[in-house]
């Protein structure tokens, strides 16, 4: 069976899930238990002499999984010649060696690195004619009953709770067949498709009926975005709204999920509804606020009778009357307000998030994409500026792949409109804009990009992040393009952060001997750029530690457009007045290329400018409703203590 480090909960513990679940600390760990799991399985049936019938997935779950059963094969001698796969689906009409195919998933992530045999790797055939796809998939079926049904099936899981692509209103008693893709699936894929224009409508997949026939099922989750569905999934009742609750009435079945994705599980979110609990300041925090919020009253409106009809009479017990804790949480909330986020000089810092001293600090804000830093903390970032501080941004990636095509040649045929008007002669600027056009007027469907067509549109998103922080104040000197070469595949699949990534980035705060910095925390998509961005500078924090210069560096952490941190979470809000949300709006405006339509818009139609303004109106408004002073806008951070 599956163990875990963190996982410790006892069935009690868990009665208010229906599903057999486990947490890891990460999905390295998680994926390395589960190829432990398979390995053992192959192995076991080697000894019978018999198959083992592997139901596989695609996506980004798995792929730790698939990195992993691939070491085995090659450092350990782990054998597939027994394993007959099956695959759950494949988008339709989909040709095998397009770079979106799941035929080309496998066959990079696994069937080429193993000495699985081709006749045995099965794969949804996505060039069938539609009058060929019936037959196809009674056919597919009979091929797994012949087999005496799959061992063991792996799951992801889709934002809307599908499994495979049996999406929201899918019956448990369906049948392999061809399906219509929800619009939140289609969106989610559009980054790989390079938009939703060219994302595909309609896909192949293994019924609901087959999964649920799988001896073995195991469901994998990584990430905060999969915390709100697994919830639904595994607490909530089986609805064919959510198809994943269906594995609810299966008899082994098990969600594998990282901490991120276990996070909403009432015994994760809420454990003093689950056991005694040691209650320390964060939780006590944590379920004030939340009970606040639940009942719509201000913090210091709490009474006895609240906390004790909410599971929290034990805080009572051990701290006192309501009105004590109350107070206590007040202030420490009303302490993480400050319109100084790099501190305010000549002032008594006790209770303030940052240092008086030095007054005047060096700082620096890394940007994963060249416009995260304004979208995500303009009002702070212009505030730093404003108050002195020797602030310095650093864009991590160029951000190309988020040009549309015609922004691209635009801009190449300006080059060419202005050598021609001041006289210049370039043979060289007028054959690449030639290649540009003859190469975009016959790019195919998530064709990668060029060299050519990449830089001119990294010059793009350059261009507009230098914009943005000369709108800011900031000079030349202290703009810093990084380039981390892990981004610069040309396709939305990056590479995994390397030590040339690590290096540039110890490099540039060893350089610059920040007292602050701010980074991007976003951890909805641990493989994400956000994400590996983060990692390369927390491998750089480790690294420098030991130098004198971080004893005095502060980390911060910010999030994207899509969400904010939790009210507990954050130690440090910085208010905004209506001019400081226009301001921080214009300068958003100098992303250009992402402005009035976006080639990565996911699921959410509002422009960038918007969701930010948004997302901190809203944090102000839950600083309001707690009781708090009323704002028009608030940036929110939490400190990294490394």
């Amino acid at each position: 069976m599956l163990k875990s480090k963190i996982d410790k909960a006892t069935g009690f513990e868990k009665r208010f899930e229906n599903i057999n679940t486990v947490v890891f600390e990460n999905s390295s760990e998680a994926s390395k238990a589960v190829a432990q799991e398979i390995a053992a399985l192959i192995q076991s049936k080697q000894k019978e002499n018999q198959p083992c019938i592997l139901g596989l997935a695609t996506g980004s779950s798995p792929k730790g999984l698939y990195a992993e059963l691939v070491r085995l094969h090659k450092e350990e001698g782990l054998s597939f010649k027994n394993v007959i796969s099956f695959n759950l689906d494949e988008y339709y009409p989909m040709e095998p060696n397009s770079i979106n195919s799941y035929v080309r998933f496998m066959k990079e992530l696994l069937f080429d690195h193993v000495d699985i045999l081709p006749e045995n790797a099965h794969v949804p055939d996505g060039l069938l004619t539609k009058e060929q796809i019936a037959d196809y998939c009674h056919e597919y079926e009979a091929k797994i009953e012949a087999l005496g049904g799959i061992d063991l099936q792996i799951l992801g899981i889709g934002g809307n709770g599908h499994i495979g692509f049996n999406e929201s209103g899918s019956l448990q008693n369906s049948k392999t067949r061809l399906v219509a893709l929800d619009h939140i699936t289609r969106v989610a894929a559009s980054k790989d498709f390079f938009g939703l224009n060219n994302t595909p409508r309609t896909a192949i997949t293994l019924g609901v009926k087959k999964i649920m026939e799988a001896k073995r099922v195991i469901l994998l989750a990584w990430g905060e975005g999969k915390a709100n569905i697994v919830k639904r999934s595994v607490e909530d009742e089986v609805t064919n709204r959510v198809p994943a609750s269906f594995l609810q009435e299966h008899d082994n079945a098990v969600f594998i999920l990282d901490k991120e994705a276990s996070s909403k599980l009432t015994r994760i979110n809420k454990p003093w509804l689950v056991e005694k609990i040691v209650w320390t300041d964060k939780l006590t925090r944590k379920a004030v606020l939340g009970l606040a919020l639940d009942l719509k009253k201000p913090i210091l409106k709490l009474t006895d009778a609240d906390y004790i009809e909410n599971g929290m009479s034990d805080l009572l017990a051990d701290s006192g009357p309501a009105y004590d804790t109350n107070i206590k949480i007040f202030n420490k909330l009303q302490n993480t307000i400050t319109g100084w986020p790099g501190g305010k000089p000549n002032a008594d810092d006790t209770n303030r998030p940052e240092r008086a001293e030095p007054a005047k600090k060096r700082v620096l804000i890394f940007s994963p994409h060249p416009d995260d830093d304004i979208i995500s903390m303009g009002g702070t970032f212009m505030r730093l500026q404003e108050q002195g501080h020797e602030v310095h941004v650093a864009y991590q990636t160029s951000g190309n792949i988020a040009v549309a095509d015609d922004e691209a040649l635009r801009f190449a045929r300006f080059v060419i409109d202005y050598n021609e008007k001041f006289g210049i002669k370039s043979a060289e600027a007028d054959n690449i804009y030639q290649k540009a056009h003859t190469f975009l007027e016959n790019k195919k469907n998530s064709e990668i990009d060029i060299p050519e067509v990449r830089y001119i549109k990294g010059l793009i998103r350059k261009g507009e992040a230098r914009a943005t922080s000369h709108f800011v104040g900031l000079p030349d000197s202290q703009i810093h393009f990084m380039e981390l070469p892990f981004y610069e595949t040309g396709t939305i699949e990056k590479k995994p952060i390397g030590p040339e990534d690590i290096q540039l980035t110890v490099d540039l705060i060893e350089k610059i001997k920040p007292h602050q910095i701010y980074a991007a925390g976003d951890l909805a998509d641990p493989h994400g750029t956000h994400k590996v961005c983060l990692d390369a500078i927390f491998e750089a924090v480790k690294v420098l530690k030991p130098k004198s210069f971080m004893d005095d560096c502060w980390l911060w952490l910010y999030r994207g457009a899509w969400q904010e941190w939790g009210i507990d979470e954050v130690e440090m809000a910085v208010p905004m007045s209506p001019d400081q949300v226009l301001a921080k709006r214009h300068g958003i405006f100098k992303h250009q290329s992402q402005k009035d339509g976006v080639v990565f818009q996911g699921t959410d139609a509002r422009e960038f400018w918007q969701r930010a303004e948004d997302r901190n109106s809203e944090t102000a408004a839950l600083y309001q409703q707690l009781g708090l002073a009323t704002y028009a806008a608030m940036e929110a951070f939490v400190r990294w203590h490394y």
